[in-house]
């Protein structure tokens, strides 16, 4: 199935796309305590909305955590340029940097532009506790396609990469789908075009640290919960490590595709452009 958030009546609410049709699932908060047994009632339920009538937002509670593995495609890596790293290189955003398709970013104030990356997004399922990484392979819900979308002079300030990964609106997610629909992993490819071009272009098996590793892994210092979030890293192909190097510019749209998945697109706006409230709400319809 693929899974959505809409707003309804002031909250965010979680629902299964069928067709134009939204399969209502429950509040977010309510939805992530067991998305499974959530999922299942409310197939069994039967209730159908219509879609476009509906603004979307990204179906992700407000506690959740965004968690990203930086470094983790050996040509990403050499191209920074940084060594391959020993062990998964973990940073964190928060919910307010997250958005739908469609949903314009705007380059803030003081940037030359913005950066793409594209990336598979994991969503954690059930409660992951100091999990070897055959079990934690089960606990996935989920998988989307996500642009960890980076302001580079913010990040580039400091050792730490928080201020640049946080912001407003740069953290795009297309639909979940169901780990039971996707099936096995595998070779997926990973793309990110601008205005059409492609950028990036690699595949999933190309990963450093896989989707099992890196679950486990944090899993063994913290409990993941359900709706937590991973965003498993970036292949070579990033913005600012061309000759010369090319940054988003307002007008610009970048998409990032992830092979069987889905895609999610982005339009880049100036920092003057209208105003808007940060928070994950996102484009209204379909």
């Amino acid at each position: 199935m693929r899974i959505i958030g809409y707003e309804w009546e002031g909250a965010v609410h979680v629902a299964a796309r069928d067709g134009e049709a939204l399969i209502p699932l429950g509040p977010v908060a309510e939805f992530w305590q067991d998305p499974d047994a959530a999922l299942e009632a409310g197939l069994r339920a039967g209730t159908r909305i219509p879609g476009a009538s509906v603004r979307l937002a990204p179906p992700v509670k407000p506690s959740a955590r965004i968690l990203c593995v930086g470094l983790n495609y050996r040509e990403h890596a050499a191209e920074g340029p940084f060594d391959v790293p020993e062990h998964p290189t973990i940073f964190g955003r928060w919910t307010p940097s997250l958005a739908v398709g469609d949903t314009p970013v705007r380059v803030p104030v003081d940037e030359e532009g913005l950066d793409w990356e594209a990336e598979l997004l994991v969503a954690v399922g059930r409660p992951l506790s100091c999990a070897e990484p055959h079990e934690a392979e089960t606990a996935v819900f989920g998988y989307a396609a996500f642009n960890d979308i980076t302001a580079r002079r913010a990040q580039k300030l400091t050792t730490q990469w928080t201020l640049g990964k946080n912001a407003d609106r740069s953290g795009p997610m297309s639909e979940l789908v169901t780990r039971d629909e996707v099936g096995e992993l595998g070779r997926r490819k990973v793309i990110s075009r601008v205005n059409g071009q492609v950028m990036q272009e690699s595949t999933t098996d190309q990963m450093i640290f896989g989707v099992p590793d890196v679950l486990a892994f944090i899993s063994r210092t913290f409990t993941l919960t359900p709706g937590d979030l991973i965003a498993t890293g970036t292949p070579a192909g990033v913005g600012y490590a061309r000759n010369p190097p090319r940054l988003l510019q307002p007008g610009d749209v970048v998409e990032v595709e992830v092979e069987g998945i889905g895609a999610v697109s982005t339009p880049v706006e100036d920092h003057r452009a209208g105003v808007h409230s940060a928070g994950i709400h996102g484009a209204t319809g379909t």
